[in-house]
């Protein structure tokens, strides 16, 4: 190995574990992307996926966009010319002024999510959009806004979670609603095996986490508030409930008393599907001893998912989990939770307008409202995949009054329906800086390689077209590593070369406790178990013991999660990684399949009144009855017929925060 280089970075995906990643650089310039032998999640092992991707598309000058491109022919033609990034940006820059002038900055729209998850690539852009004045489509809208907001109901905050260090002293760890066996693989390989507490978990689908835990609930979607106030109820009854803590941390808990009263074992059993004997098991183990309350983001993703999360969020405030090792919820770990300063990041005060957004469930609309929309700016995102009414979105994608410009590693689809495309550098191929949402860490993304053709980093790009803009604010010309270090700097490394160096580092040396002054950030101080501040805005002032209707008739519940060989709807364009998918199937309980006359393996269609799809049929007989299971995010472009389970989510908002509720989603499955 000595004829070869080693450099040790971060892998910035959207996923719990924050890998480490060694980078084996050959004389000629040939690199391989392994897993760092050191790193304290990964431990040499990279997620399979990540390996096959990182090692195939992100390294292979003809799957990445390497050159500026505009369009010559009709959008979603693919029909493009390469063009200069002078060219490309004096277009964009001519384009926006005409826009400003004719009808304010608002009509430019900007969409972003978790492409990336490093800081300056995911925040440095928002300064441009902030001095622009453009619009946004909340991000979190497509994922996690419910959950955000319900717990900011209830704590005040929402990213500021438990220290996962603290396992070591926990006596039960509950997993309500996440999958780490799909989402955090290091976490199901190793922090939950090298716990001494038991492991709870919650979640229709029996996935390897769920049948690897000492107990595994499984209600029917849309009843685990139903749920929470079941175990609230045994805890209760068996005086597992921790007054003191109640009294003098929490405001509100004698308005829960008539609801946790009514909800004993037997009706909960009859609300979820849950038999009365698992939860009071369940209930006993939480309330035995410290613990750990881990609430996935597919939790949140229904019709009442505020609500549920309001919910669930109550059982550590009634056993007082907090404030002492081994205790404690955790939803996110944000930067602010380690001392980052986000202001300083997206420069917020560069805008002199108010600032528009929309969600989500709503961009088809406004693309369609050519008044509100004229531009549209896609970044660290593939709307095309992963939102909802995928054909309706294609289309208003496809106008050609919308200006689109797309920035992407990849010719995705929503690459394809771009006016001007511009080719993002991978995480590979620049510095920055990597903070895990579960663990309290920082680490160092190295650039490993130069960036494929003419790419470019998100804020290099930006960059660019602030100058072209003739803007001439600072901040807009930012080097990264003045920024790299001002952050280091406040998570207290003495710099960035020094984060480098060190590769990852806990923010803290021993696990942090939660909330360790019991000081809350919600308007009383205290834990609102009942919100004034909920109720003001037109939710119940406690969270309703309530489960979802079920599917009447023939339909069936559709729960589409993560899919263990794609990142979101990243890695699909991968050889590879498409083999291993092969074409796209839904699982079904057998009484299920068989009522519908449909044997395993056999082609079936899958619609509602947005749309029909053919899907193959997989009996799984651990599925609960009523239920549908299929991976989401594949690239349309890349399924026969042009449209993946995606296209079956009509948009209904959650309760809370316009939020997605494709977990609610509703379906008939029948012979094709």
């Amino acid at each position: 190995m000595t004829d070869k280089t080693i450099i040790k970075t971060t892998c910035p995906r959207d996923c719990y574990d924050a890998c480490g990643i060694a980078v084996v650089k050959s004389p000629d310039g040939r690199i391989k992307v392994l897993g760092d032998p050191d790193h304290a999640v990964s431990r040499g092992a990279l997620c399979g996926k990540c390996a096959i991707a990182y090692n195939g598309a992100y390294l292979d000058p003809k799957a990445r966009l390497t050159t500026p491109l505009r369009r010559t022919g009709p959008k979603g033609s693919g029909q493009y010319a390469p063009v200069s990034w002078d060219a490309a940006i004096s277009l964009i820059a001519e384009r926006f002024k005409g826009i400003v002038a004719e009808s304010g900055p608002e009509t430019i729209w900007h969409t972003h999510y978790t492409g990336t998850c490093s800081a300056i690539a995911g925040g440095f852009p928002q300064r441009f959009f902030h001095r622009l004045g453009a619009s946004e489509v909340d991000p979190d809208s497509i994922c996690n806004a419910a959950g955000h907001a319900a717990l900011n109901y209830l704590y005040g905050t929402s990213t500021d979670g438990f220290d996962p260090r603290a396992a070591k002293d926990a006596a039960c760890i509950l997993v309500w609603g996440a999958n780490p066996s799909a989402s955090a693989p290091h976490r199901h390989k190793y922090w939950l095996t090298e716990t001494p507490a038991k492991v709870i978990v919650v979640d229709p689908v029996r996935h390897e986490t769920a049948a690897r835990a000492d107990l595994h609930l499984q209600p029917f979607p849309g009843s685990d508030a139903a749920l929470a106030y079941g175990l609230l109820h045994v805890l209760v009854r068996e005086k597992l409930i921790d007054e003191a803590f109640i009294n003098a941390h929490t405001f509100g808990w004698n308005e829960l008393a008539p609801t946790i009263a009514m909800a004993d074992p037997a009706w909960t059993e009859s609300m979820t599907g849950v038999p009365a004997a698992d939860i009071v098991t369940a209930a006993k183990i939480y309330g035995s001893g410290p613990a750990l309350l881990w609430l996935g983001q597919g939790l949140q993703r229904q019709p009442m998912g505020g609500n549920v999360f309001r919910a669930v969020g109550l059982l550590p405030a009634a056993t007082g989990n907090f404030a002492k090792p081994g205790a404690g919820l955790l939803y996110l770990n944000g930067g602010a939770r380690r001392g980052i300063d986000g202001d300083y990041l997206e420069a917020p005060h560069l805008r002199s307008n108010e600032r528009q957004t929309v969600s989500h469930m709503d961009l088809v609309d406004l693309l369609r409202d050519h008044r509100r929309a004229r531009a549209l700016v896609t970044w660290n995102i593939n709307i095309a995949a992963s939102n909802p009414r995928q054909a309706d979105l294609r289309t208003a994608l496809a106008s050609e009054d919308l200006f689109h410009v797309a920035i992407d590693l990849f010719p995705t689809d929503t690459v394809d329906h771009a006016d001007i495309i511009l080719p993002a550098a991978s995480f590979l191929e620049f510095d920055d800086l990597v903070m895990s949402y579960f663990d309290l860490t920082l680490s160092a993304q190295a650039a490993a390689t130069a960036p494929l053709g003419g790419a470019l980093p998100n804020q290099e790009i930006f960059r660019r077209l602030a100058k072209a803009m003739h803007y001439s604010e600072a901040e807009l010309f930012e080097a990264d590593a003045a920024i790299l270090d001002n952050i280091a700097r406040q998570v207290g490394q003495p710099d960035f070369a020094s984060l480098k160096k060190s590769g990852t580092v806990q923010r803290w040396s021993e696990p942090a406790l939660q909330f360790p002054d019991l000081t809350f950030p919600t308007p009383s101080g205290k834990i609102e178990l009942a919100s004034v501040a909920a109720e003001a805005a037109g939710y119940p002032r406690i969270p309703l013991a309530s489960a979802d209707s079920r599917p009447a008739g023939t339909k069936l519940r559709l729960l589409s999660p993560a899919s263990r060989w794609l990142m979101n709807s990243s890695y699909h364009n991968d050889p590879k990684i498409a083999a291993k998918l092969g074409p796209e199937h839904i699982a079904l309980h057998p009484d299920d399949a068989a009522a519908r006359g449909l044997q395993d393996g056999e082609r079936a269609k899958v619609g509602n009144a947005t749309a029909t799809i053919e899907m193959i049929i997989d009996i799984v007989p651990t599925l609960p009855r009523g239920v549908a299971l299929a991976a989401k995010s594949r690239w349309p472009k890349l399924i026969p017929g042009g449209l993946s389970v995606n296209a079956l989510n009509p948009g209904t908002k959650s309760d809370m925060a316009e939020s997605s509720s494709v977990h609610g989603i509703e379906v008939e499955v029948t012979a094709a």
